[in-house]
């Protein structure tokens, strides 16, 4: 794969990412859409890409996936719907990002990794970021329960993230892990039919976050992955919220504040510390 289309691909999984936060905060500000009822669609349209895109590339035609990974990805999709029906694009998708990471390291930890020094600070960093950013008192920070379901959010898409790691066929496995996540989403709908709530507009948001922010967005990803260095990848995704609070002020009218965006720097900063740390480290063993 040459180094231009490898820059190309990876910047539109990039965007695509970015994408499903600003796709989701339009659709529940300015639509009239229940969180319960676009998270079903977008997992519907992303099973059916992903589907196709794994017939058209497999040659045995086997859709794995397990019903523990579709659970995870429930979790986020879910959390990541309601969560943004209060929060801002940037402040869900930096939260989002953070839990994430915070997950990854968790586990690294857990597995007996050890941090240096420089890590470690890198973590107070982050969390000191985490503090200033629900720092209380202030008109700007944002709702607690919106902030604890994003976060469930990133735990979720962590243990997803995990639970694929190493896997031999990733378009596959996630097609069978989306088709199945559609039976705890389906549940979700059905308990809360009472506030069903469908407009067209809605669903479209709905269809494109499913089948191209999510289904292509994950193709192209699993395509580039292999060819980019663990720690490239993992650096790359810092572009994700940027991008988000980007969309959010472009598409939404978004405003930064002073504060979010020195919880950002730090959140951010002290997480690519960890990361750039752990690459050099593993380089030298």
């Amino acid at each position: 794969m040459s180094s231009m289309r490898i820059i190309v691909l990876t910047a539109l999984s990039m965007l695509a990412f970015a994408g499903n936060s600003v796709l989701v905060r339009m659709a529940l500000t300015y639509t009239d859409i229940d969180a319960a009822s676009f998270t079903t669609i977008r997992l519907i349209s992303g099973a059916l890409v992903l589907l196709v895109v794994a017939r058209m590339s497999n040659k045995t035609g086997r859709v794995q996936g397990s019903w523990w990974s579709a659970a995870a990805l429930f979790v986020y999709a879910a959390g990541f719907s309601f969560a943004y029906v209060r929060l801002a694009t940037a402040t869900g998708a930096l939260l989002l990002f953070g839990a994430v990471q915070v997950m990854m390291i968790g586990y690294a930890l857990w597995v007996g990794e050890r941090l240096s020094r420089l890590q470690v600070a890198g973590l107070l960093l982050a969390f000191a970021g985490l503090l200033l950013l629900f720092l209380p008192g202030l008109s700007s920070t944002p709702p607690l329960g919106s902030a604890l379901l994003m976060i469930g959010a990133g735990v979720g898409w962590g243990v997803y993230s995990l639970r694929g790691q190493g896997v031999g066929d990733p378009i596959g496995i996630s097609a069978g892990n989306f088709t199945r996540a559609l039976f705890f989403t389906l549940i979700l709908s059905a308990v809360l039919l009472n506030q069903l709530s469908l407009d067209r507009a809605g669903i479209y948001y709905a269809l494109a976050s499913g089948a191209l922010m999510s289904g292509l967005g994950y193709a192209l990803w699993y395509m580039v992955m292999p060819a980019l260095k663990t720690s490239n990848a993992a650096i790359v995704q810092l572009s994700v919220p940027l991008l988000a609070a980007v969309g959010g002020i472009v598409f939404l009218g978004e405003s930064i504040t002073l504060r979010l965006a020195l919880a950002s720097s730090a959140i951010l900063g002290g997480i690519a510390l960890v990361i750039l740390r752990r690459s050099t480290a593993q380089i030298e063993q």
